[in-house]
């Protein structure tokens, strides 16, 4: 419930002084309807309803005040327009993501916790998730319902598929996902750890799939390159760590963002993987245009006929059982 004239409640600072008019009233009139009734015996009764008549009418007042107020309840209809944005994660799992050069967690359990936070951040946006290794498939199609798309990136793990690093089929299916989409804005943020060398598109050739039909690839390589802590299970002597070469093709990958209109971003440590999917989220933001109507349902009358019915009341005590003698 609101009020429409609040201002009216102002009013509400002639209260005080109309109980201190009451007060003085009250030392000037007699409590009894006749004088047959002054006798040896109290009418305390009487007196209790003559004592009453301040706050009858204090009531009442009340009551009005509120009544120009015009409390009302109010209910409200949106219409949303959108502008969305569609957008695919396809994310890398080959076997070097495994690398731990991001301590104290590997390469693809960052990439995938700063997924759901950049998903967690979107609002009106369609996003879904591609996979890739030796082959690429879609984990998730385009969708707003962002809690089913997050279970299924922490459901995912590095030896789902056939080890390999095919880049242009990961985008390449990504472009198949995204390009019957009449969104505002088509993109795909691709993450990756190495170079090309699976799959039958090579990456340069998808990337320009994805630039004829207006899809925007922003590029991201992880890690930090060169000798990086890789765990190896030994049957034998169990979880040991060595140190392997893992390279990231940043002319690719810049090649891929350059002739879609993206960008490429290296991200070498978590913090500067979550400042890069900030920096996408800044830059892909969906047109939102909320139209509001508001309807009111007025509720005055059951604060007026209160305040007319007490008002009826005390008339009828001061005419009859409390009547004055003049």
């Amino acid at each position: 419930m609101e009020f429409r004239s609040p201002a009216f409640f102002l009013l509400l600072l002639l209260v005080p002084l109309f109980l201190v008019w009451a007060k003085r009233r009250e030392k000037l009139e007699l409590a009894f309807s006749s004088f047959d009734l002054v006798k040896n015996r109290p009418v305390t009764w009487r007196m209790f309803l003559f004592g009453l008549l301040p706050f009858l009418r204090t009531a009442v007042f009340l009551l009005l005040i509120t009544a120009l107020a015009r409390p009302a309840n109010v209910s409200s209809d949106k219409e949303v327009q959108t502008h969305g944005v569609d957008i695919m994660i396809a994310l890398d799992l080959s076997g070097s993501m495994l690398a731990e050069d991001f301590q104290p967690e590997n390469r693809v359990f960052v990439a995938k916790q700063e997924a759901i936070k950049f998903i967690q951040g979107r609002e009106s946006d369609r996003i879904g998730l591609v996979v890739f290794a030796k082959k690429a498939f879609t984990q998730c199609p385009l969708t707003m319902d962002y809690n089913i798309l997050i279970q299924l990136i922490k459901d995912i793990r590095v030896g789902m598929i056939d080890d390999g690093t095919a880049i242009g089929m990961g985008i390449a299916t990504a472009v198949n996902r995204l390009r019957d989409s009449d969104a505002k804005s088509k993109v795909i943020i691709l993450i990756t750890d190495g170079e090309n060398n699976a799959g039958n598109i090579d990456p340069i050739t998808a990337a320009e799939l994805a630039k004829s039909f207006g899809i925007k690839t922003y590029t991201i390589g992880v890690g930090k390159g060169g000798l990086v802590p890789f765990p190896v299970d030994d049957p034998l002597f169990g979880r040991r760590y060595v140190q392997v070469t893992v390279d990231v093709d940043e002319t690719v990958l810049k090649r891929i963002a350059d002739i879609t209109g993206g960008l490429f971003f290296r991200a070498r440590d978590s913090a500067a993987l979550s400042e890069i999917y900030e920096k996408i989220n800044k830059l892909e933001k969906s047109e939102v245009k909320v139209k509001e109507y508001r309807s009111y349902n007025e509720l005055f009358a059951f604060f007026l006929i209160p305040a007319l019915i007490l008002f009826l009341f005390e008339i009828f005590l001061k005419r009859t059982v409390l009547l004055k003698v003049p």
